[in-house]
C-alpha cells in the first residue's frame, strides 16, 4: 500500500519474502528507495504521469533486494480512495523470469497473470467503492469493469441481496473479523441459469492499524450449493414429521434449522391450530400489542435460548403492525436481509423484542407462513446472530421449501390431533363416569386408548345394576379405531343398556343385540348416498347374583373372562366362543359358575393380551401370573395388571382417559375407571375387575311352596315373620299384599313347584319363581272384570316390577325401596 505521496504504509509477509526485506525496513519510507534506478524519488517518471490520471494501470519495475540484485516484477496499481480526497495506490506485483521481455511480452504476461486466476478477487475503499478487480471476478459478475470501478455493490447491483452483501463488507470494516464463505446469488433477467456465488471478506489494515479497505474473494458455487440445498431438504425429509404430533412437528422443523440455515428458529402456531385451552382471540392484550401465535417450537445455537421471549406452548403477542401479522395476512415471506432496528420502524412498538434483538445482535430476518390445504397455520421465523453473513435469496428458498415441507406434516398432526381429540371427547361422553357394583361386587377399571394414528378406538365395558341385587358386568370391542368406532361402540353400549333392562339371560342378550346390529347395518346398507361403516365386534356379557353366587357368562367372539379365586389361582373357564357380533350366524350359549365370595371375575378386550409380537396364549399366561397376587386391593391390582400387561408405570389421571373419571369408592366399594400414561400402544385396552361379595344368610330368606290355594296365606304369614325379623315391619302391609298377588299369579298361571324368596340389601326385593317359561303382562282390566287386577295392585304398590326367565322357568319380582336407616 503507498499513500499518495509515494509512502509505504502496507507490507504483506508475502512482499517481505520476495523483495527479501521486512516491513520494518520498507513500511514508512518512499517507495523509490525500492527501485533500482529510481534513486530516491518516490516513482519512475512513468509512475507518476500514470498515478496522475487516477486511474489503474499495469506495468515492469524493478526492485532492490534486500540482498543487493535486482529483482524484476510485473505489478497492477489500482487507485483507493482516502481522507483529504487524496488518492492511495494499491500494488500487486509478480516476480518475473530474467529472460529479456519486450512490451508486447510484459502485456502478455500481465493478461495471463489475471485471466488464469481462477478466483475472483476485487479490493474496495473504505467508502466500500471498488478500486480493482481482475478478469475471473469481472466474468462472474458479468458487469464490465468499467461500469465497476469506483463504483459501490448497490450502484451495480441494486436489490436486497446488494445490500446484504453490502452489510457484510462494513461488518468486517468496522470490526475487523474477515466473513468466509458468505453465499449470494445476483438476480440476472433474461439468463436461464443464475449464478450462486461464495465469497470471503478480510480487511486491510495500515501500519497505524487503521482501515484501508477490504479484499474480496469470489467462487462460483452454483452446483455445490445446489448439492447442499438437497442435502438440507433430504435430512429435512428424514427428520420433520416423524409423529402426528403438532409440537413434535414444530419442533422438528426448528431443530432442522440450526444450525444449517439459521442460528435462532421459532415456530409459531395460529388458532387454526390449538394448542391451549382458551383460543388467542379470548386472551386479553397489551397496550400494544396482541396474542396472535402459540410457539409450538423454538431451537438457537445457544442451549439457554436467550433470544426467546415465550417457552413452548405460550401465548406470542406482536403489534399489529409487525412482519409477522403481514405474513400471517399476505401468506407471502418477510424478507429483511438487513434487519432494520432504526427508529421508526415496527420495533418502536415492540420494546422488548427490541431488547432482545440488541442484546443478541440479531441481523438478519425471514419470516416464512406455514400453509397447507389453504389454511394457514402459522409462521417459521428465521434469524441469524453469529453468522455474520446475511440471508440470501438462495436461503429464502430454503426456508420456504423447509416450511412447506414441515407444513404438510404440521396439517397432517392437526387433523389428526382434531379428529382423535373429538373422538376421545365423543368416548368420554358414551363410556361410563362412574362405576357401582352395589351389594353384589366391588369393581375397578382401567382404559388406555391407543397411541397408533387411527387414535382412540371403540373398546368400551359397563358396570349395570339389575333387579333382586344382581349386577351384569360387560366389556366389548368395536371394529376398528377413530371417530366412527367411538360412535359405533356408544350404539352397542346403548343397546346393551336397553336390553339388560329387559333382564335377558346373557346368551339371549348377545343374540338380540346381533340380530340389532345386523338390521342396523342392512338399513344404512340401502341407502347409496351413505358409506356403510363397518359395524360389528366382541362382546362378553356376565350376570352375577349374589344370593346364590352364581355367574352366568355368555361371549361373542370376546377373549374368554379370567376367575381368580381368593387364594390367588387363576382360571380361564372353557366357554363357547360365539361369532362376533353383527355376523348372525350361530347362536350364543350361556354357562354359570359358582364363585366363592371374595373371588375376582376379570373381563378385558383383546388389546390386553395380544399384541404384533405376542399371541393370544402368551398372553393369557401372562395374564394369569398378573393376576395371581393376593393381599392388595381391587384397585392396585387393577393397575399392577395393566402395568405388567402393558410394560408401562401406571399414573393416576391422563387427559388421554376415555373411561371413569377418577375418583374414589362408592358405599359398596366401587371404584371410577383412571387412565394411564403410557408408551404407545398398539390397540385400546379395556379390563374390568369384580371382586365378588355375597349376600349372607340375614340378608335372603326363601321358602317352597305348594300349589294350593292355602299357600298364599302361608306366603302372607312367611313374609310378614320375616320382616319383623329384619326389623321392616313399616313394609309388612305392602310387602303381604305384593307376595299374595304374586304367588296367586303363579299358582294360577305358571306351572310347577313355587318358591318364594325375599332379599334385603339397598331395598327389599321380593321374588316368586315357578317352572313355566312364559313372562305375564300387565293388563288394564274392564271395571266389573273381576280377574286381571293382580299385577295392577303389585304395579301400584312396588317402586318397580317385572320378570325374566330362568334355565327352568320364570322369576316375577317387585322391589319396595327402605326408608334410610333401614
Amino acid at each position: 500500500m503507498i499513500r499518495a505521496d509515494g509512502t509505504v504504509v502496507g507490507w504483506t509477509k508475502a512482499a517481505e519474502d520476495m523483495v527479501g526485506r521486512p516491513a520494518g525496513d520498507v513500511v514508512g519510507r518512499p517507495a523509490g528507495r525500492l527501485l533500482m534506478s529510481a534513486g530516491d524519488s518516490p516513482v519512475p517518471e512513468t509512475w507518476s504521469a500514470r498515478a496522475g490520471e487516477g486511474e489503474p494501470w499495469t506495468g515492469m519495475i524493478e526492485v532492490r533486494h534486500g540482498a543487493g540484485h535486482g529483482v524484476r516484477m510485473i505489478f497492477h496499481a489500482s487507485p483507493m480512495s482516502a481522507e483529504n480526497g487524496r488518492t492511495d495506490w494499491f500494488l500487486s506485483a509478480a516476480e518475473l523470469s530474467d529472460t529479456p521481455s519486450s512490451p508486447g511480452a510484459e502485456a502478455a504476461t500481465q493478461a495471463a497473470l489475471l485471466a488464469r486466476s481462477p478466483i475472483g478477487l476485487s479490493l474496495w475503499g473504505r467508502d466500500l467503492r471498488c478500486v480493482w478487480l481482475n478478469r475471473a471476478a469481472e466474468r462472474q459478475d458479468g458487469t464490465p469493469r468499467r461500469e465497476r470501478l469506483g463504483r459501490r455493490v448497490t450502484d451495480t447491483h441494486p436489490g436486497g441481496e446488494a445490500e446484504a452483501v453490502e452489510a457484510v463488507m462494513v461488518r468486517v470494516l468496522d470490526t475487523g473479523v474477515p466473513v468466509v464463505d458468505h453465499a449470494y446469488q445476483w438476480i440476472a433477467p433474461g439468463r436461464p441459469e443464475q449464478p450462486a456465488f461464495s465469497c470471503s471478506y478480510f480487511r486491510l489494515d495500515g501500519e497505524d492499524g487503521r482501515p484501508l479497505g477490504l479484499c474480496a474473494m469470489s467462487v462460483d458455487i452454483r452446483g455445490s450449493w445446489a448439492r447442499e440445498r438437497l442435502a438440507v431438504l433430504s435430512e429435512a425429509g428424514t427428520r420433520i414429521g416423524t409423529t402426528l404430533d403438532v409440537i413434535n412437528t414444530a419442533q422438528e422443523l426448528a431443530d432442522v434449522s440450526v444450525p444449517l440455515l439459521a442460528d435462532y428458529v421459532t415456530v409459531d402456531l395460529a388458532d387454526s391450530v390449538p394448542l391451549g385451552n382458551e383460543p388467542l382471540g379470548r386472551l386479553p392484550s397489551t397496550a400494544q400489542s396482541i396474542p396472535v401465535f402459540r410457539r409450538a417450537g423454538v431451537a438457537s445455537i445457544h442451549p439457554a435460548l436467550p433470544e426467546s421471549l415465550w417457552p413452548v406452548g405460550e401465548a406470542v403477542f406482536v403489534p399489529p403492525s409487525s412482519p409477522f401479522t403481514s405474513v400471517l395476512a399476505s401468506r407471502t415471506s418477510h424478507f429483511e436481509p438487513v434487519l432494520d432496528t432504526s427508529p421508526g420502524t415496527w420495533l418502536d412498538h415492540d420494546p422488548d423484542r427490541a431488547r432482545a434483538i440488541a442484546a443478541t445482535g440479531m441481523h438478519s430476518l425471514i419470516i416464512v407462513p406455514l400453509q397447507a390445504r389453504g389454511t394457514v397455520l402459522g409462521v417459521a421465523v428465521f434469524v441469524r446472530t453469529e453468522n455474520l453473513a446475511a440471508f440470501t435469496r438462495d436461503d429464502l428458498l430454503l426456508a420456504e421449501d423447509l416450511g412447506a415441507r414441515a407444513s404438510l406434516s404440521l396439517d397432517n398432526a392437526r387433523r389428526y390431533t382434531q379428529e382423535r381429540t373429538a373422538a376421545l371427547a365423543l368416548q368420554r361422553s358414551l363410556l361410563p363416569h362412574y362405576l357401582s357394583g352395589g351389594s353384589a361386587v366391588e369393581v375397578a377399571s382401567r382404559y388406555l386408548p391407543t397411541d397408533m394414528r387411527e387414535g382412540v378406538g371403540g373398546d368400551w365395558f359397563d358396570v349395570i345394576p339389575l333387579p333382586g341385587a344382581r349386577v351384569a358386568l360387560v366389556v366389548g370391542d368395536v371394529v376398528g379405531h377413530g371417530i366412527a368406532a367411538a360412535a359405533t361402540m356408544g350404539q352397542l353400549r346403548t343397546a346393551v343398556r336397553t336390553l339388560a333392562d329387559m333382564d335377558l339371560p346373557p346368551d339371549e342378550l348377545l343374540a338380540h343385540l346381533d340380530e340389532l346390529v345386523v338390521h342396523l347395518t342392512e338399513g344404512d346398507a340401502r341407502n347409496e348416498n351413505f358409506t356403510t361403516p363397518v359395524m360389528g365386534g366382541t362382546c362378553v356379557y356376565a350376570v352375577y347374583d349374589p344370593a346364590d353366587r352364581c355367574c352366568t357368562v355368555a361371549r361373542a367372539g370376546h377373549p374368554p373372562p379370567a376367575i381368580v379365586s381368593p387364594d390367588g389361582r387363576v382360571t380361564f373357564p372353557d366357554l363357547p366362543a360365539g361369532t362376533p357380533i353383527g355376523l348372525g350366524l350361530a347362536p350364543f350359549e350361556s354357562v354359570e359358575l359358582e364363585l366363592e365370595p371374595g373371588s375376582v371375575i376379570a373381563l378385558y378386550s383383546d388389546g390386553l393380551v395380544e399384541s404384533r409380537e405376542t399371541d393370544i396364549d402368551a398372553g393369557l399366561e401372562r395374564l394369569r401370573t398378573a393376576l395371581s397376587r393376593t393381599g392388595t386391593s381391587l384397585e392396585d391390582l387393577c393397575s399392577g395388571v395393566v402395568a405388567a400387561m402393558t410394560a408401562r408405570a401406571p399414573q393416576v389421571g391422563g387427559a388421554d382417559s376415555g373411561g371413569a373419571d377418577s375418583g374414589g369408592a362408592d358405599s359398596g366399594g366401587a371404584a371410577s375407571g383412571r387412565a394411564l400414561t403410557t408408551a404407545p400402544s398398539e390397540d385400546d385396552v379395556a379390563l374390568l375387575l369384580a371382586r365378588t361379595r355375597a349376600l349372607g344368610p340375614d340378608q335372603v330368606a326363601s321358602w317352597d311352596l305348594r300349589r294350593d290355594p292355602t299357600t298364599v296365606a302361608d306366603a302372607r304369614s312367611h313374609a310378614a315373620g320375616q320382616l319383623a325379623s329384619w326389623g321392616l315391619e313399616h313394609l309388612a302391609g305392602t310387602a303381604e299384599l305384593v307376595v299374595s298377588e304374586l304367588v296367586t299369579n303363579a299358582l294360577r298361571h305358571g306351572a310347577g313347584p313355587v318358591r318364594l324368596r325375599l332379599i334385603r340389601h339397598s331395598s327389599l326385593v321380593c321374588e316368586v319363581s315357578d317352572s313355566d317359561n312364559s313372562t305375564p303382562r300387565l293388563r288394564r282390566p274392564r271395571t266389573l272384570s273381576e280377574g286381571g287386577w293382580g299385577l295392577l295392585v303389585v304395579s301400584s304398590l312396588a317402586d318397580r316390577w317385572g320378570s325374566r326367565l330362568t334355565s327352568d322357568g320364570k322369576i316375577v319380582w317387585a322391589e319396595l325401596e327402605l326408608r334410610p336407616g333401614s
